[in-house]
Parts: C-alpha cells; sequence; structure tokens
C-alpha cells in the first residue's frame, strides 16, 4: 500500500481550527486473515483534522470496490467498502502526555516534520469493513467434499449417499454426534 502523508498547516496548530484533505490510493491487495482483498481502482479518501487543543483528531472515511473469494465456493465476490478513519495525534512532541482515559495504543505523537502519516489508518478503517467470512451469498451451498463440484449449480455427479457416513461427516463434521444421548 502506497503511503498517505499529510503535512500539517502552520494554521492548524490553533485550538478549535481545522482542515479538509481527501485524495487518492492505490491498493493493490489487502490481506484479512486468510482472505486477500484486491481493488482495481484507486480508492477515495478524506478526512478533517481538527485541534482538540492537546491533539489533533483526525477523522473521515475511505471508500472502494473489494474483490475476493467466496469462502465456501470459491466464486468472485464484490463488495462495497466504506470505511471510517480514525486516529488521534498527541501535540508537544516526545514530551506531549497522554490523556489519562486512553492506552499507548490508541494515539501516535504528531511527529517533528508535521507530516501525519494515514497509511495504517486507511488499512485499519479497511480491515474493520470486509466480512470475518467473505460469501457470494448468504445460502452459499459451497462445494462437494468428495467431487469438489459447485452445489450452487446443481447436484454433483457422485450423488449424496445417503447411507454412506463418511459423506455425511465430511459435510457435517457433527453428524457424528447425531446418536449420542443425554437421556441418562
Amino acid at each position: 500500500m502506497e503511503s498517505i502523508r499529510i503535512h500539517i498547516p502552520h494554521e492548524l496548530f490553533a485550538p478549535a481550527e481545522s482542515s479538509h484533505f481527501e485524495g487518492t490510493i492505490e491498493v493493490p491487495a489487502l490481506k484479512a486473515g486468510p482472505d486477500l482483498y484486491s481493488f482495481a481502482r484507486p480508492l477515495a479518501w478524506q478526512v478533517d483534522v481538527t485541534n482538540t487543543g492537546d491533539a489533533l483528531l483526525v477523522t473521515g472515511t475511505v471508500e472502494g470496490d473489494a474483490a475476493t473469494s467466496c469462502a465456501r465456493c470459491l466464486e468472485d465476490v464484490k463488495l462495497s467498502l466504506t470505511g471510517e478513519i480514525e486516529g488521534y495525534f498527541l501535540l508537544g512532541g516526545e514530551d506531549a502526555e497522554a490523556p489519562e482515559d486512553m492506552d499507548e495504543d490508541e494515539f501516535e505523537v504528531l511527529p517533528e516534520d508535521n507530516a501525519v502519516d494515514l497509511t495504517a489508518l486507511v488499512q485499519a478503517a479497511l480491515l474493520l469493513e470486509v466480512p470475518l467470512i467473505p460469501l457470494c451469498d448468504d445460502d452459499c451451498k459451497g462445494l462437494c467434499p468428495t467431487c469438489g463440484a459447485n452445489l450452487n449449480e446443481g447436484a454433483c455427479a457422485c450423488g449424496e449417499p445417503a447411507e454412506d457416513p463418511d459423506f455425511e461427516l465430511a459435510r457435517n463434521p457433527f453428524a457424528a454426534l447425531k446418536d449420542l444421548r443425554f437421556d441418562e
């Protein structure tokens, strides 16, 4: 992912001042767990930077279209993502005191060159928006565990042998518990 650096203008160091910034970023791919998301076009981002007195608050959005594979059938899935960007940069250099109600991972110190790097904030915003398990459809039937056929396109050639416990166990690992009795 390319870097997004915003140089903070001098007028933003006055309390209650605010400025708007926007642009695009090229994100060739984003890895989220076992899934890889690709973006055909640059993502649009926009942020407002506000001086809160002791810090710069960065809020905004990043938007774009992502493509990945369905976790069940491996077909292409297209998603429209809109992530919320939020960051907190303390003023005052390395001697700046963090607010008592914030942990160390909730803020950064504004660097001496007065340039804010938004790259990590954009990446975090996108990662929060991608689904935990990307699916082409909520009712996706997936692939046949025996022959690998896409069951969304119809029944496979190997069929579903009703009396074959290995087939049922491969399709549903909890099928081994079907005869378990709790009566005792």
